[in-house]
C-alpha cells in the first residue's frame, strides 16, 4: 500500500514535467473540451449567468489534507474551480460527476490549479487527485443549480 502511495505521488509530480497539465494560460484537459477561465469573480457563487462562474478554494496552509471549503454552489454552465496552494505539499483540483471529469495541474507551494467544465444541474465532487489526498479528506461537494 505504501509503495502504491509513493508511486502515485511520483506520478503526480511527473505530470507537470511531462506537460500533461497546462500553465495558467492554457486549456485544461478533460471531457467536453473544458478550458481555463481567466476571469475571477471572487469566492463563492457570485458569478453571473451565461458568462461562467469562478469558485475559489485553497489547500490547507498547514499541510492538512483538506480544502478551506467542503461545499460549493454554482449555476449551470461553465464552472471553474481555482485552487491556491499555500501548502508545502503538491496539490491539484479535479471536478467529477455526471460524465464530467476534469483535472487541474498539480502545483507546489504558491501555485494555482484550475479545473473548468460545462456542467448541468446536479451534484458533483471536487477533490485533490494527488496520492491518497481525497481519501484522507481533501474533497468536497459542488452543487450546480
Amino acid at each position: 500500500m505504501r509503495a502504491l502511495s509513493l508511486m502515485a505521488l511520483l506520478c503526480a509530480l511527473a505530470i507537470p514535467v511531462a506537460g500533461c497539465g497546462g500553465d495558467d494560460d492554457s486549456s485544461d484537459s478533460g471531457s467536453g473540451g473544458a478550458s481555463t477561465q481567466a476571469e475571477d469573480t471572487g469566492g463563492g457563487a457570485s458569478g453571473g449567468s451565461g458568462g461562467g462562474e469562478t469558485l475559489k478554494i485553497a489547500a490547507d496552509p498547514g499541510g492538512q489534507l483538506k480544502f478551506d471549503k467542503s461545499s460549493l454552489t454554482a449555476k449551470a454552465g461553465k464552472v471553474t474551480i481555482v485552487m491556491d496552494n499555500p501548502s508545502d505539499l503538491p496539490h491539484a483540483v479535479e471536478i467529477e460527476g455526471d460524465g464530467a471529469e476534469v483535472a487541474g495541474e498539480v502545483v507546489m507551494k504558491g501555485g494555482v490549479s484550475k479545473a473548468s467544465a460545462d456542467l448541468k444541474a446536479g451534484e458533483y465532487e471536487f477533490y485533490c487527485p494527488v496520492g491518497n489526498h481525497a481519501d484522507a479528506g481533501m474533497e468536497g461537494t459542488l452543487t450546480v443549480n
